[in-house]
């Protein structure tokens, strides 16, 4: 791994006395940069896109004067920068060896310090728009926490390592569409707030725009939220929530899938407010300044038949504020992607046809407008007096706002190899006397070289608590969301809050369960029933007349079979769409029928994501009706077995969008006919097997397989679970998870 330079050395690990390493890192290095001239989030310190910076530059040249340097990055997001360090995420390599990457360099130098790669898998989301949500910096630990494009969710620590991993797809349901928009985590305090569209178990079946809250040490779930009550709108949305306190109470505020913007109490989940904007998704971020939210959207509105519309709402109220908390709007406005800039009075937004327009932050009366471009996806950054901004087609532009006009200082158009623009996503990042910004052709650092890039120390964020003698009003169950085995032992405690949401400590509880078997003592020492096997459900805590409780999906042990005889779905399942039992030929079994709206693909996951090692089969029965047939099959350690029907052939797979390891076999699949599908996955050293198999049911199994594949960029473990794609009915049966031999 390269070495970092002066300005961040001291962050490495060192053996020596603490007071002679505090003298040595004094000495060599200038007086450490204000945490807030850093820039963790993506939106910058105060979440409005606000940099405190000075002597920025004004004008520069792509691989020229002004350009500090360039490194290597396919990306089209948002960089943070902070602990000497400029990291960000993207996409690398061709053919098989397409993934994600996410990525640290020293932020004065450009040296890489370390890069980590990640196989796609279980997503229809297309190579171009992998990387698209920002990663987030806590400057608290120096983590860094990532969303990948397939719901892998991790942190990493400040040498690239992994502290703890999730998979939200197959451990939460998480929805990955082929849009690719995906939100951007946010650090709070001790909690990394994310926002995802999913379908669950239990009562979080429905697909909702749902609210977790994170661990940042361990990753377990501290909270959840189910604020929303109807189906999402568009499963394809990124708006990110900000945290700011209003009145005494800190809140989370975002826009979600369902149109509506939410504000809940950070450190509950408990709602507080809701304000309906629009009738789809929301994919812009709010700013917040002396309690006033301002949102924007660019889909239909409610009351009038034109796109687009940017509010001001009054946050200190309760409830439903939609029709009483409107300050003022400006309509037929679409900002569709670009968050709002506000500074100094003036509200700043990027339009989609990247018209750059102002505000009066507390009228809404429009000051001026200026053209920077064609497209608009990014968001304005304000810094010493000056507003940067990208533009898709390459454009990077340097503006001076004045209360009637904006000046244009600079703009640069950054190209790829071939003459084509490359593609700017993503804002800018200011820190160090510098602006970081990704795009198609790598990523940049702009500025004055001579200023040194010196981090700010790590500090911890202070914790306030409720004042003394405040009564409990919310009760949270930590942790929120498990996925256990079963005989595992977990601890849960039960925290109380005030009712602004501030902490008033643990306390004791009364514990009982709900669709479980298992043992709770007085303690919150929970043991599931090692003899149950699969099951879901809810830990309960009471105090008084206030309850709490905790989702617990617990997977039993392999081998693992399900002949669907209960005439029931099993409720511990991941996802799905519509699988549900039904009959047929006088049999119960599982049922794929054609969605009435929206897409016919889904996958069940019926286990847990740390599976590895094991065969996947299940029985497949496919229906016709005119032309419509449909494709089914099983979904093992990340790779799908498909029997398509239209094409008539069988596939394997891991990214279904770009195919880099698919390999197919004609197969002559008749309708209305049973045949048994067989997909075994081995994990070698550098390698993973993938080999499938299919046969008329009630026949000899074959001794071959039909298809055998290598990945040499292998993914080592992942739900099984079962796949479909129903245009027309499809029927499974005989499920089985085996440990190979």
């Amino acid at each position: 791994m390269p070495s970092r330079s002066s300005a961040s050395m001291f962050r490495t690990t060192a053996i020596c006395m603490a007071a002679l390493c505090a003298t040595l890192a004094i000495a060599a290095s200038p007086a450490a940069t204000d945490a807030t001239e850093e820039w963790s989030s993506w939106r910058g310190p105060s979440q409005n896109g606000v940099s405190p910076a000075t002597g920025l530059l004004s004008e520069w040249t792509v691989d020229g004067p002004g350009q500090l340097w360039r490194a290597e990055l396919i990306g089209r997001s948002t960089p943070v920068v902070f602990d000497g360090r400029v990291c960000a995420n993207g996409r690398a390599g061709e053919g098989v060896e397409m993934r994600e990457t996410v990525a640290c360099w020293d932020a004065a130098s450009g040296d890489l310090l370390w890069q980590r790669f990640y196989s796609v898998y279980n997503t229809t989301v297309p190579f171009t728009r992998v990387g698209w949500g920002s990663i987030a910096g806590d400057p608290e630990t120096g983590n860094v926490y990532v969303l990948n494009i397939d719901g892998h969710f991790s942190a990493l620590d400040p040498h690239g390592n992994t502290v703890w991993e999730i998979r939200l797809y197959e451990d939460f349901g998480r929805a990955s569409g082929y849009g690719g928009r995906t939100s951007t985590p946010v650090i709070d305090e001790g909690r990394v707030l994310l926002g995802i569209i999913a379908n669950s178990w239990g009562p979080f079946g429905p697909p909702r725009h749902r609210y977790y809250a994170f661990d940042k040490h361990d990753g377990s779930v501290i909270w959840t939220s189910n604020p929303t009550t109807e189906n999402v709108k568009d499963r394809n949305t990124q708006a990110v929530p900000i945290v700011t306190e209003i009145d005494g109470q800190r809140l989370m505020i975002g826009g979600a899938a369902d149109g509506w913007i939410y504000a809940l109490q950070a450190r509950t989940g408990a709602l507080v407010w809701r304000f309906q904007l629009s009738k789809r998704g929301i994919n812009v971020s709010v700013v917040e300044q002396d309690g006033i939210v301002y949102a924007a959207h660019s889909e239909e509105n409610l009351d009038e038949g034109v796109l687009g519309r940017v509010v001001a709402i009054d946050g200190r109220g309760e409830g439903d504020i939609t029709r009483t908390h409107e300050l003022w709007r400006a309509t037929e406005v679409p900002i569709g992607f670009g968050s709002p800039l506000l500074h100094d009075g003036t509200l700043y937004v990027l339009d989609n046809s990247a018209n750059l327009i102002a505000f009066d932050a507390s009228t809404g009366t429009q000051r001026w407008e200026q053209n920077i471009g064609n497209v608009g996806k990014s968001s304005p950054v304000w810094a010493d007096g000056k507003i940067y901004a990208t533009e898709v087609n390459g454009t990077f532009v340097i503006l001076r706002p004045g209360a009637d006009s904006a000046e244009v200082l600079d703009s640069e158009r950054v190209e790829m190899p071939d003459g084509r623009h490359a593609e700017i996503y993503g804002s800018p990042a200011i820190a160090y006397g510098r602006i970081f910004f990704t795009t198609e052709a790598g990523i940049f650092a702009i500025g004055d070289g001579s200023v040194p890039a010196v981090p700010a120390p790590l500090a911890t964020q202070a914790r306030p608590i409720a004042p003394v003698g405040a009564e409990p009003a919310t009760l949270t169950v930590v942790p929120a969301d498990v996925n256990a085995d079963p005989g595992q032992a977990i601890d849960f405690e039960v925290r109380a809050f005030d009712a602004s949401g501030n902490l008033i400590g643990t306390r004791t509880a009364e514990w009982s369960l709900q669709g479980l078997t298992g043992d709770v003592d007085g303690d919150g020492h929970f043991v599931a029933d090692a003899n149950a096997g699969s099951q879901a459900g809810h830990l309960v805590a009471t105090i008084g007349e206030l309850t709490a409780r905790a989702r617990i999906r617990v997977t039993g042990s392999l081998p693992y079979s399900e002949d669907f005889t209960s005439g029931q779905r099993p409720g511990y399942w991941i996802g799905g769409g519509r699988f549900n039992t039904a009959e047929l030929e006088g049999e119960p079994v599982l049922q794929k029928p054609q969605s009435p709206s929206g897409i016919h693909r889904h996958v069940a996951f019926t286990g847990r994501d740390s599976a590895t090692g094991v065969t996947v089969q299940v029985d497949l029965y496919g229906t016709q009706e005119g032309r419509r047939r449909p494709d089914g099959g099983v979904v093992n350690s990340g790779y799908t077995l498909d029997l398509a029907g239209n094409h008539q052939r069988l596939e394997i797979r891991s990214w279904a969008s770009e195919l880099r390891m698919m390999q197919r076999a004609p197969f002559a699949w008749e309708m209305h006919t049973w045949y048994t599908v067989k997909l075994r996955v081995d994990q070698e050293a550098d390698r993973a097997v993938i080999r499938a198999k299919v046969w008329q049911r009630g026949t000899p199994e074959p001794a071959d397989w039909t298809l055998e594949v290598e990945d040499p960029f292998p993914v080592r473990n992942g739900a099984p679970g079962i796949y479909g794609y129903s245009p027309v009915d499809i029927y499974y049966d005989n499920y089985k998870v085996t440990v190979n031999e």
